[in-house]
C-alpha cells in the first residue's frame, strides 16, 4: 500500500504554481488544485483558508525564488545588473505566475526581501532614502516590464506580427522612420534587447550617482 504524501501548504502552493504555468491564472481554483493533488477540496482549507490566500501564496513562492546573492566588493553597477537579471530570471521561469505577482501585494518578510536588497544596494551606493526607493522601483519595473513584453503582454511595443502588411498602407511622409527601419522593427532578440535596455538604465543610475554624490565605480 502506497502512503500518500502529507498535505501541506507548500505542496498546495506548488500544485497551484504548476497549474497556473500549465493552464494560466484563470484556471486556478481550489477544486483544480485539489484535483492536481488527488485530495478532497475541503482538505485544502486546513492549510489555505481561501482562493485569495492561495494567490498570495503563489506570488510569495515566485518572489522567494529570486536569487538575492550579492558581493559587496563588486562595483555598484555590476551589483545592480545582477539584481535586475535575478528579477528577470524568476519572471522567465514563471511567466504565467507573474500575472499573480503583478496584482497581489506581498508584505511578508519573503516578499519584502527583494525590496530590502535593492534599497540596501542603493543606500550603499550613496543615494538618499527617497532616491533609493525610486531606484528600487525602476529596477523592478524594468525587469518585470521586459518580461511582460517577452510573453506578449505588451503588444503595443511589439511590431513583429504582420509588419509588411501593416506598413503597406502608411503615408511615407508621416512615418518615414517606421518605414525605413521596418526590417529592424521586425527583428526581435529578447536577450539582446534586455541587455541593451539594462545598459541604458545602469549608465543612467551611475551618472545620477556621480552627479548627486560625486562617487564613481
Amino acid at each position: 500500500m502506497t502512503t500518500r504524501p502529507v498535505l501541506t501548504r507548500d505542496r498546495i502552493v506548488r500544485a497551484a504554481v504548476g497549474l497556473i504555468e500549465r493552464d494560466g491564472a484563470d484556471a486556478l481554483s481550489m477544486r483544480g488544485v485539489a484535483a492536481e493533488l488527488g485530495v478532497a477540496v475541503m482538505s485544502l482549507y486546513n492549510h489555505v483558508p481561501n482562493k485569495a490566500a492561495l494567490f498570495e501564496g503563489v506570488a510569495e513562492y515566485v518572489v522567494a525564488g529570486i536569487d538575492l546573492a550579492d558581493d559587496p566588493d563588486e562595483p555598484f553597477t555590476e551589483r545592480a545588473r545582477a539584481l535586475v537579471r535575478a528579477f528577470r530570471k524568476v519572471a522567465h521561469d514563471y511567466p504565467r505566475c507573474m500575472t499573480i505577482v503583478f496584482t497581489h501585494k506581498i508584505d511578508t518578510p519573503v516578499g519584502l526581501r527583494p525590496a530590502e536588497r535593492a534599497l540596501a544596494l542603493a543606500d550603499a551606493a550613496g543615494f538618499d532614502g527617497e532616491t533609493s526607493v525610486r531606484i528600487m522601483r525602476a529596477l523592478m519595473a524594468y525587469a518585470l516590464g521586459a518580461q511582460m513584453r517577452e510573453i506578449g503582454q505588451a503588444k503595443a511595443l511589439d511590431y513583429r506580427p504582420g509588419v509588411a502588411e501593416a506598413l503597406a498602407g502608411l503615408d511615407p511622409e508621416e512615418f518615414p522612420h517606421v518605414i525605413a527601419f521596418a526590417p529592424d522593427l521586425a527583428r526581435h532578440d529578447p536577450e539582446t534587447d534586455f541587455e541593451f535596455g539594462l545598459d541604458m538604465l545602469i549608465y543612467a543610475l551611475d551618472a545620477l550617482r556621480e552627479r548627486l554624490t560625486g562617487r564613481t565605480g
